[in-house]
């Protein structure tokens, strides 16, 4: 299997967007926070969580439609590139996320996004001391983060058999041990 420093080659051979790289880390972290609880491969889940935007800073409109052959050209096996189309389902993809890692990718890929929003507006600027509740409060408003698609979100949640607070609760957990890297670390 492919090693993480060749994945981020890999990465910015199509990729040179700040933003678009801390989110890549920050689904990475999720990735193998959850895979860890789960007694499954941490770096493996880690890699897919890295390379699931692979394309898109340079196909934004076509996203998931050049993933795959990118993934295959550097030798990524089918399962880690169906991995990856799914977390499009629904969007940008006909891959509905079937296994656990790909059902993990699926939720917690907004919900990363939507994490990074609520932490920005804090004083603090960082995950470190951000709780459940502030997320859940700025998840009611509907023009916070407008982007962001809870709808995918819960979805996943259920897909998971999680309660909504417990997948952010863990995906917070896994964001604090990467709050450097993802630019979440602020001001504590």
């Amino acid at each position: 299997m492919h090693d993480r420093q060749a994945a981020l080659a890999l990465w910015r051979r199509y990729n040179d967007d700040d933003s678009l790289l801390r989110h890549a880390l920050s689904v990475e972290a999720a990735m193998r926070r959850f895979a860890s609880a789960r007694g499954e491969d941490p770096d493996y889940w880690g890699l897919v969580g890295l390379l699931h935007d692979i394309d898109y800073q340079s196909h934004p409109d076509e996203h998931l439609k050049h993933a795959g052959a990118m993934l295959a050209e550097a030798g990524y096996p089918a399962p880690f590139i169906r991995a990856v189309e799914s977390h499009g389902w629904g969007l940008c993809s006909d891959v509905e996320p079937v296994l656990e890692m790909e059902k993990v990718l699926y939720a917690v890929d907004e919900l990363t996004g939507f994490i990074a929003a609520c932490a920005y507006v804090r004083p603090s600027r960082s995950v470190l001391d951000l709780e459940v509740k502030s997320v859940k409060k700025k998840w009611k408003t509907v023009a916070f983060a407008a982007g962001v698609n809870r709808d995918v979100i819960e979805k996943g949640a259920a897909m998971l058999g999680l309660e909504l607070d417990s997948l952010i609760e863990e995906t917070i957990v896994a964001l604090r041990g990467s709050a450097e890297a993802v630019g979440l670390k602020g001001a504590l």
